[in-house]
Formats: structure tokens, C-alpha cells, sequence
């Protein structure tokens, strides 16, 4: 009996169709740049796969198998990662994030704000410091 006429055969067949189909570059797009601006497409990708058969008796010895299988994949664009200059920020374009998915894009912008309080604190800090030295 060849491979494609067994359950797992049409198992496996189903598997490296969907291997050749959805690779990293899927959910990892290329990156497109744009005077200056590096834009990376990030996708969500999806994908089930069934399959099932059976060996049917027979009377004169020969192997009978009936089978069948198949798939599907969904690619779900999500959002873009942008880098310019020295500054990456996430732009989700979907509007069906969980709380967890807010929050970890919502973590660059808030260490970038938390860095430039923080730069505007110690610049303070120093010239306080700098306007209270007494002259000699």
C-alpha cells in the first residue's frame, strides 16, 4: 500500500502542503522601506487540518482504503512594525486584540514616556543642583 493510501499518509501529505504554503515570511513580512522609514507587515496565521480513512475487508486479499483529508489556513494581517531613525513603534490594525495583545503593544510607548520623564526629571535635577553650587 503506497503512503498517500493510508490515514496517516494523507495526514502527512496535509502537513507538508501546509509547511510549503505558511512559512516565517508569512507572519514576519517582508520588510518594505519607505524614505527613511522601515516597515515590517506582522500577520496572525491560522490553520486546521483533518483527515481520516479506513481499511475495508475484501475477499480476495487485497488491501482496500478509503480516505480522505484536508485543510485551511487563514492569514489575518494584525499589525506593522515600524522603525524610523532610532524609534520602533508597533501599529495594530486589528481591532479584536485580547487585553494581553493591548498591553504588549502598548509597552513600547509607555517605556519611551516612562524614558523622557525620567531624562526631564534628572536634566531638572541637574540644573537645580547646577543653579545652588555657591561661588566661591
Amino acid at each position: 500500500m503506497t503512503k498517500e493510501k493510508t490515514a496517516s499518509g494523507i495526514l502527512g501529505t496535509s502537513i507538508e502542503k501546509l509547511r510549503e504554503l505558511v512559512d516565517v515570511s508569512t507572519i514576519i513580512g517582508d520588510p518594505i522601506h519607505l524614505d527613511g522609514v522601515t516597515v515590517i507587515p506582522i500577520s496572525k496565521v491560522s490553520y486546521g487540518f483533518a483527515s481520516g480513512g479506513s481499511d475495508f475487508p475484501s475477499k480476495n486479499n487485497q488491501e482496500l482504503f478509503g480516505g480522505g483529508g484536508g485543510a485551511g489556513v487563514t492569514i489575518t494581517p494584525v499589525a506593522f512594525l515600524v522603525a524610523q531613525g532610532g524609534d520602533v513603534t508597533v501599529k495594530h490594525i486589528s481591532t479584536t486584540d485580547s487585553s494581553v495583545e493591548r498591553i504588549i503593544g502598548a509597552l513600547p510607548d509607555v517605556v519611551t514616556k516612562l524614558t523622557d520623564t525620567v531624562d526631564k526629571l534628572v536634566h531638572k535635577k541637574d540644573a537645580a543642583e547646577a543653579d545652588e553650587i555657591p561661588a566661591p
